[in-house]
């Protein structure tokens, strides 16, 4: 190990001074400085991982646990694996099991590499939370310099993931006690590649609203959850579920539940206790304008019987609006206004509590999935739908896409790995020189005179 980790100390070096003789003579720009130095770190960082994986090799290969239970089958097999710093090429040794007479490459089962593995775990974790943002194809643009990654390679990371659950994120410790909880929902609408549609869904339950900015408000501690469910109570008991972990359930009075008025959001009712519904005003007001619009001055009348609650003078307007409309399909509109707001009077009613604060679902849908689901053309199937509106919601919720990589990497590991790597099977020699040939090398010990090192010499003694 001792030779590479100098050679690495002086490639650095070297590079350090050249570089520097070049932005100080010259007047280069730091940031030609930094993507230079950058190169070279990504080089050296791949070379470290290829010396770290053949010294493991080595060290499993003479110890003698291994030798008990496992015989050599092939040597110096190479592997590429890409990492964040570029391509990594490494050789292993194959092995096979004395009384199983199974093979394994141990060195890389030890330090989580399966055989199929072509990308390490934080790569992928980057691909995937850049296409959370962008596209597959940026995403594999923007995750690594260093190496070409396709659309199909994001895609594939992804798809490893499987289901992702709305709970993945974890949950604070230590429940709160509040007295209202609210819970907007509403769902984009996202078209596949055979043409047809799907509906991801999107709700999420917060403790109120504060004052961010002269016009802007945030949620109170905002859960998010999202994804296609073919049945709505799926939905609900994950949500349930999470208000009964994070909240003191005894404590809480009221839990308001707004949306549009879908029957797959009215179904919380019968699953949130103390719940109540509450109709949002973006849907209401779209109602009111599709009632209204051709006859002028009937809007302010008919919002002033909405907001005072005079239902009966309320049902009298549509008449005489229904009356007063020509055309079928017109007609069938306004009557379509009356059947949505009188169907959700108890709704509508219920946005004039005085603890309710409104309802921006509509807003949350746009930011979490449209953003990137619906707003710009893409060829979604209904699997790849399903992961990234779930993948949003985890990222809204402050989840890691790499701790989430890692967790399910673990509990495969846990039932895959055959050879468990023990600290005592290194070398503590070896580690001991790496740290003294680190001490020793410096960059003024490199020897090489240079008309940089002269002009800081000069700064020095004037």
């Amino acid at each position: 190990m001792e030779p590479i980790i100098q050679e690495i100390a002086k490639t650095i070096s070297a590079k350090f001074v050249t570089e520097l003789e070049l932005l100080m003579t010259e007047n280069r720009d730091i940031s030609e400085f930094i993507v230079a130095i950058k190169a070279t770190l990504d080089e050296v960082g791949a070379k470290l991982v290829a010396e770290a994986l053949e010294t493991i090799d080595q060290a499993i290969k003479e110890s003698q646990a291994r030798k008990r239970n496992w015989v050599v089958q092939s040597k110096a097999e190479e592997k590429n694996l890409v990492t964040v710093f570029g391509e990594v090429s490494y050789k292993r040794t194959y092995y096979k099991n004395k009384t199983t007479g199974e093979y394994s490459y141990l060195s890389d089962e030890a330090v989580g590499i399966f055989t199929h593995d072509k990308m390490d775990t934080l790569l992928k974790a980057r691909l995937i939370e850049e296409a959370i943002e962008v596209s597959y194809r940026r995403s594999g643009a923007k995750a690594s310099e260093a190496v070409q990654l396709t659309s199909q390679t994001v895609m594939n990371c992804i798809r490893e993931l499987g289901n992702i659950d709305n709970d993945a994120s974890g949950i604070e410790a230590g429940k709160k006690a509040v007295k209202t909880l609210y819970i907007e929902a509403d769902e984009d609408h996202v078209a596949l590649q055979d043409g047809r549609h799907v509906e991801p869904k999107l709700v999420y339950v917060h403790e109120g609203r504060k004052k961010a900015g002269k016009d802007r408000w945030e949620l109170i501690n905002p859960r998010y959850f999202s994804g296609i469910y073919d049945e709505s109570d799926d939905l609900w008991l994950e949500i349930a579920d999470y208000i009964d972990k994070a909240y003191e359930s005894n404590a809480i009075e009221k839990v308001y539940i707004s949306g549009d008025g879908a029957a797959w959001i009215k179904n919380g009712l019968g699953w949130i206790k103390d719940s109540v519904y509450v109709l949002d005003r973006y849907h209401l007001s779209k109602y009111v304008i599709q009632a209204t619009a051709h006859i002028e001055g009937s809007a302010p009348i008919m919002w002033e019987y909405i907001n005072s609650g005079e239902k009966k003078k309320l049902q009298e307007l549509f008449t005489a609006i229904i009356k007063s409309t020509e055309g079928k399909s017109k007609k069938r509109a306004v009557q379509e206004a009356k059947r949505y707001i009188l169907g959700n009077w108890e709704g509508i009613r219920n946005q004039y509590q005085e603890d309710y604060g409104g309802c921006s679902a509509e807003g949350h849908v746009s930011h979490i999935l449209s953003s990137r689901l619906s707003s710009r053309p893409s060829g979604w199937c209904r699997t790849g739908v399903d992961q990234m509106s779930r993948l949003r919601a985890f990222a809204a919720n402050g989840g890691k896409v790499y701790d989430l990589l890692m967790t399910k990497k673990k509990q495969a590991l846990n039932q895959a790995r055959a050879f468990k790597l023990d600290q005592r099977i290194i070398n503590r020699r070896t580690l001991t020189e790496t740290h003294e040939t680190l001490g020793n090398l410096t960059i003024l010990n490199i020897g090489k005179k240079t008309s940089m090192m002269q002009f800081l010499r000069s700064i020095r003694t004037a």
